[in-house]
């Protein structure tokens, strides 16, 4: 494996991500297509063999039981400091007041319960899982400083929101010589491309490390357009994310088996290949409930597409409504 910085920091990450969302115990939280914690340390113990160094968790997914999964794991499989645990706050982890959001209250209580979950002292990478309205940005960038400056987060990063916003954080965090956002999580893969259009050369001139989520657009983009999966049965985003425009993204689809076909190889390796091509792109994260997910995830790495089969996998594409979810 050959690591990269994670932007311009000084840390040294794989160029994949391995997604913990499907780890969890399963009926807690949103995502029913979860595995438990005995198959779920299967598939971390095989990525820290393969040299995948960089997980990536948040405080929501099942109900916190992924982030207790992932540090039991990384506790008996890895040196600490060897690894790069990234995890989120923003979304709803309770139903009261100060259940949710950025303010500087849920900061400070996140990190600690995070921290514990985890069964470690620091979080190298603290990301803000969305913007929040409702708390004004320089409170919530104040806090996140704060959290770094007590040694709970080595960096601090950002997941999909609109351009604007983003710069708006850093220049606060910069005006007032607080920490800055260092990545960017967002969603692009070839069934959503509208990030191209600002937010990668944002990141690029900045900078910023781009670690897109969902490369596979949910696995819509690793088999035929009409074959299911338990996940596209169940997850709540499939749909939204999967399905705006969809002759054009099935003939994306179509284009993306077909290329495997003649490549032989599975599909999932030239969609993420397609991703991993992109200057911008640092680290796909990417999730595995089948073990060839990895393997497939590994070989993307040195996988080179043509310039020509980079041109037909992108002709089909149209213009998509904006997505922030």
């Amino acid at each position: 494996m050959n690591y990269v910085k994670l932007g311009r920091t000084g840390l040294d990450i794989s160029p994949i991500a391995l997604g913990c969302m499907s780890y969890g115990i399963p009926g807690r939280g949103k995502h029913q297509w979860v595995i438990g914690e005995t198959e779920s340390r299967t598939f971390i113990k095989k990525a820290l063999d393969l040299g995948i160094n960089f997980f990536d968790t948040a405080n929501v997914y099942s109900d916190g039981t992924s982030e207790e999964i992932v540090g039991r794991a990384l506790k008996d499989f890895a040196k600490r400091d060897e690894v790069v645990i990234a995890t989120k706050v923003c979304n709803p982890v309770h139903s009261g007041p100060n259940g949710r959001g950025l303010s500087r209250k849920a900061i400070m209580s996140e990190i600690d319960k995070s921290l514990k979950r985890l069964g470690t002292d620091y979080i190298d990478l603290y990301q803000i899982h969305r913007w929040d309205d409702s708390t004004p940005i320089e409170e919530t960038m104040e806090a996140l400083h704060d959290v770094v400056k007590t040694g709970k987060a080595r960096y601090i990063g950002a997941s999909s929101m609109y351009a604007w916003q983003f710069q708006k954080a850093n220049h606060v965090a910069e005006m007032n010589g607080w920490t800055r956002f260092v990545s960017m999580q967002n969603y692009i893969n070839l069934l959503y491309r509208e990030e191209e259009r600002e937010m990668l050369p944002l990141c690029e001139e900045d900078g910023v490390a781009v670690i897109p989520w969902s490369p596979l657009a949910r696995g819509r983009l690793t088999r035929n357009w009409d074959e299911e999966s338990k996940r596209s049965r169940n997850d709540f985003l499939f749909h939204p994310l999967t399905t705006a425009v969809e002759q054009s993204d099935r003939k994306v689809v179509e284009t993306v088996c077909e290329i495997a076909t003649e490549r032989n190889v599975p599909p999932a390796q030239i969609a993420l290949a397609w991703v991993m091509q992109k200057s911008t792109v640092t680290a796909p994260i990417i999730g595995a409930t089948k073990l060839d997910h990895l393997d497939d995830a590994v070989a993307a790495l040195t996988f080179h597409l043509t310039q020509e089969e980079i041109i037909q996998l992108e002709a089909p594409y149209l213009p998509h409504p904006v997505l922030v979810i």
